[in-house]
C-alpha cells in the first residue's frame, strides 16, 4: 500500500531549476570589476556562503562582506540579479507539478540564506500561486542534511512528517529526511520527479 502523503516538499537548485554557481560568480565579477577567482574565494573558499546559508551571519552582514572581499559594494538587489542570471527555471518539471493536485501543498526548502526567497519566486513565477512558502536554511538556522531542518520546516508549515513527500537531488538529504520521519526521495529531473510523484500516488 502506498502512503498517504498530503504535503510536498521540494529542493529548488538542480530539481526544480538549474543553478550555474560559475554564472553568479562572473555576474559579480564584472560588476565589482574584480577578478573571478577573487569572488569565488570570498564566497567559497572563505566559507562566507556556507556561513550565510547557515544562518550564521545575517543578510546585512553577510553583504557588507562580500562587498569588502571583492572591493565594491554589493546590495540585494545586485545580488538578486547574478543569483537569478546563474538560475534557469526546468518547465518540464514545473509542468509535472502544475499538472498535480491543485489542493495538494507543496513548499520549497532550500540550502540558502534569505536573499535567495524572492529569486525562488521569480524563478518559479508559474508555480508561485501552488507555493505555501519557501523555507530556507540561513532563516532556519539549520541545514539540510540535519533532520533537524526539516522538522523545523515542518513545524513552520504546520505539517506532519508522516504526512509529507520531501524531494530532493542530493541523497544525502533524503536520508536526513528520512531520519526526520518524513517520506523522501531523490531526483535530478523532470522524468525522475515523475517517476517519484507516481510512486508515492500524486501523479
Amino acid at each position: 500500500m502506498k502512503p498517504r502523503v498530503r504535503h510536498l516538499l521540494l529542493d529548488f537548485d538542480n530539481l526544480l531549476a538549474r543553478y550555474r554557481r560559475e554564472r553568479r560568480v562572473a555576474h559579480l565579477a564584472a560588476r565589482a570589476g574584480a577578478p573571478f577567482a577573487r569572488v569565488w574565494q570570498v564566497l567559497y573558499e572563505d566559507g562566507l556562503e556556507a556561513r550565510y546559508a547557515a544562518g550564521h551571519v545575517g543578510t546585512a552582514e553577510y553583504l557588507r562582506r562580500l562587498g569588502e572581499g571583492i572591493g565594491a559594494p554589493v546590495d540585494e538587489a545586485a545580488w538578486q540579479e547574478a543569483r537569478i542570471e546563474a538560475t534557469t527555471a526546468d518547465e518540464r518539471a514545473l509542468a509535472r507539478l502544475l499538472a498535480l493536485d491543485p489542493a495538494l501543498p507543496m513548499a520549497v526548502l532550500t540550502n540558502n540564506g534569505e536573499l535567495v526567497v524572492p529569486v525562488v519566486a521569480q524563478v518559479l513565477a508559474p508555480l508561485r500561486p501552488r507555493l505555501r512558502q519557501v523555507l530556507c536554511s540561513g532563516a532556519l538556522g539549520v541545514r539540510k542534511p540535519q533532520p533537524q531542518a526539516f522538522q523545523v520546516a515542518l513545524e513552520r508549515l504546520g505539517w506532519s512528517a508522516d504526512g509529507t513527500l520531501f524531494v530532493d537531488d542530493l541523497f544525502a538529504n533524503v536520508q536526513g529526511a528520512r531520519r526526520a520521519g518524513l517520506h523522501a526521495d531523490t531526483a535530478r529531473d523532470a522524468r525522475a520527479l515523475g517517476r517519484v510523484l507516481r510512486r508515492f500516488g500524486l501523479a
